[in-house]
């Protein structure tokens, strides 16, 4: 592997030039020297319009010559505006890792290759990892830096209206339906937005909470995000320096009301969407609207559920939970511990909020039980669930956010893989004593971790940030689900003849799959055609993310506010190319056989 600077320059260069003329020339034999036999390509919306994942040379060689020739990409070259090329260790392997820059008929892309010697090939370095991500579209590229608008609609026109007046107009929808209709004003909802505004697409997100940032507001007392600052900046306004590493969730709440003034959202607070239908040949929905107990109907050309992966609450049917005379609440409607204090509470649940709803109750002065339902995996705030972070802790938020969207599913789950077994080796005197006071542990499918939890399911795991040692402290009881025998009145009736006496009871139960969220507000026909949502699909990606779905017209995005950066981005940009008429509306598998 080569070690100068230079020399991983001109290696990655070599490799750019060599990979565009085979690509133009259709050599395909040219193709197959440049890959290694163990080889990935992701492409993000840049030449099949969807996000896709290909292992396998053959395969790779196949797909990406397919859809180069409608694509046409070219001019691929090291990005000099980004992080030089250089050598780095990626899921246990070394590689040159270098940026890109091409373009395709219709846009611009950015790129990531990985290199790494070819044993079967005198160790020739080959391809092991491409990424092709598209950035923008020719013709309508973003309004930002010494591009952006001049403000000609209001700027020294004393007779017309002024900025408030036509943020107003804009806000009101009188006299338009918004092209794109955003359900959900959280994270998700803010960053589609954004990226849509600066697109020209018009657009109006629609929340039920009476104030921007209530999502977060309305949460228990003592949330703060659990993973770094650096992480979680939202699209074009990133947080100021001075911001605490970890955002209190009232801090984050108050900003995205400065980010909807700030980025000029269009945004109705108390808006309840009732549920829609699709004219497939106009190709608009029918929606239903309820604002303020007015109720008003649109006609928008894109509906956009950004409800995140937690939608309706799971309250499992509990034998005799009907009988307790105390107060059940789900942990998403838990605000404070405060009413508690001197009181009794099971907490039923291990995730991260039946921890905290738990530690919250304790430090309020409650006797506190928390009843596990199935093995949870546990890890410390610092630095093991931070790990998976690493690379936001230097260079820039770009470059971060195209190096996380490089990763193929495979290698991210070995990289995880090796991330987990790090974090249980630095927290092996904290899962010691959760094990010796009876806490059932796992660290995920085959062992990959917190992240992949949340991917595959959206839950099962704990970042500790003290309920783990109140637990070992036995501060805070355990016990678990299984040896509950009923509920009666009086709190839990225990298999052993023990009644654990409550004055409430916590479900931390998490939240139905968002399935049966699409069955409620557009029926059976739409769910059965959009399918599972969530988790690993066929294609390497998660299902129904970011890209094209079976119902045209409707689109998904969720996670945590990076994954929504990045999501959104791509996301926008498949909306605005079927506005502009660059794709087609109804979704298909591949580029061809969309365009066919």
């Amino acid at each position: 592997m080569l070690d100068k600077t230079s020399d991983i320059a001109i290696a990655a260069e070599s490799w750019l030039a060599e990979f565009e003329a085979a690509l133009t020339a259709r050599d395909e034999g040219g193709l197959r020297k440049l890959f290694h036999p163990d080889s990935y390509w992701r492409d993000a919306v840049a030449l099949s319009w969807t996000l896709q994942t290909i292992n396998g040379r053959d395969d790779v060689l196949k797909t990406l010559q397919a859809q180069a020739a409608k694509a046409a990409p070219s001019g691929f070259a090291v990005d000099p505006d980004r992080a030089a090329p250089r050598k780095v260790m990626r899921a246990g392997t070394d590689c040159i890792e270098a940026i890109f820059k091409f373009e395709t008929k219709t846009g611009r892309g950015d790129g990531i290759i990985r290199l790494i010697p070819d044993e079967s090939d005198g160790n020739k370095l080959k391809a092991w990892t491409l990424l092709t991500a598209l950035e923008e579209l020719k013709g309508f590229e973003e309004q930002l830096g010494v591009s952006r608008p001049r403000g000609n609609a209001y700027s020294r026109d004393f007779r017309g209206p002024n900025w408030l007046d036509l943020r107003n107009a804009s806000n009101a929808y009188a006299d338009r339906d918004p092209t794109v209709l955003v359900i959900g004003g959280g994270q998700s909802g803010l960053c589609i937005a954004a990226r849509l505004k600066q697109l020209g697409v018009d657009t109006l997100i629609v929340d039920r909470m009476q104030r921007i940032g209530d999502n977060w507001r309305k949460r228990y007392h003592a949330l703060t995000l659990h993973n770094q600052v650096q992480v979680n900046h939202l699209p074009y306004m990133l947080f100021p320096p001075s911001w605490p590493t970890y955002i209190p969730k009232d801090k984050l709440a108050n900003w995205f009301e400065s980010y909807v003034d700030g980025m000029e959202l269009n945004f109705w607070t108390e808006t309840e969407f009732e549920g829609g239908t699709y004219d497939e040949k106009e190709g608009r929905w029918t929606v239903t609207l309820r604002r303020k107990g007015e109720k008003r109907v649109m006609h928008p050309r894109h509906v956009v559920l950004a409800t995140g992966v937690s939608g309706i609450p799971n309250i499992p049917d509990i034998p005799g939970l009907k009988n307790f005379a105390g107060k059940v609440v789900h942990s998403s409607g838990y605000e404070d511990g405060e009413n508690w204090n001197g009181k009794r509470a099971i907490v039923i649940g291990t995730g991260n909020s039946g921890h905290d709803i738990a530690q919250d109750l304790y430090s309020s002065g409650a006797k506190v039980t928390m009843v596990q339902r199935s093995s949870t995996l546990v890890v410390s705030i610092e630095p093991s669930a931070q790990l998976v972070y690493t690379p936001y802790n230097e260079g820039t938020l770009d470059d971060n956010d195209l190096i996380a969207a490089s990763f193929p599913l495979k290698i991210t789950r070995k990289s995880h893989a090796l991330t987990c077994e790090k974090s249980a080796a630095l927290d092996k005197d904290l899962l010691d004593g959760l094990r010796s006071v009876g806490f059932k542990l796992d660290f995920g499918e085959d062992n990959t971790g917190w992240q992949f939890k949340y991917l595959s399911r959206g839950g099962g795991y704990y970042f500790n940030v003290g309920c783990s040692d109140l637990l070992i402290k036995r501060e805070i009881a355990l016990k678990q689900f299984a040896d509950i025998e009923t509920f009666t009145a009086e709190g839990a009736k225990m298999k052993s003849g023990e009644t654990i006496p409550a004055d409430l009871i916590v479900l931390a139960t998490g939240y139905r799959p968002q399935e049966e969220l699409v069955q409620k507000l557009f029926g059976e026909v739409i769910t059965k055609r959009v399918g599972r949502i969530w988790g690993f699909g066929e294609n390497h990606e998660l299902r129904n993310m970011y890209v094209r779905t079976g119902q045209p017209g409707l689109w998904f995005i969720a996670g945590g506010l990076a994954q929504c950066r990045i999501g959104s981005k791509q996301l926008a940009l498949q909306i605005k190319a079927i506005e502009e008429g660059l794709i087609p509306r109804i979704h298909a598998p591949t580029f061809e056989a969309a365009v066919a």
